[in-house]
């Protein structure tokens, strides 16, 4: 193994930082609040059937 290969991967994690750094505009956007909301009320669901069926 060269001793240049452990310098090659700086620059190919920063080449990944900065393509992933765009941002998409076709993408499907969710506010925040609804999943936080969603979360919240599928564990409240599951709570109330676990102590209906137990």
């Amino acid at each position: 193994m060269p001793a240049d290969s452990k310098k090659s991967g700086f620059h190919s994690a920063a080449g990944l930082i900065q393509y992933y750094d765009m941002e998409e505009t076709r993408s499907l956007k969710i506010d925040p609040v609804i999943v936080l909301i969603l979360g919240i009320s599928a564990a409240i669901l599951v709570e109330v059937l676990n102590w209906k069926f137990v």
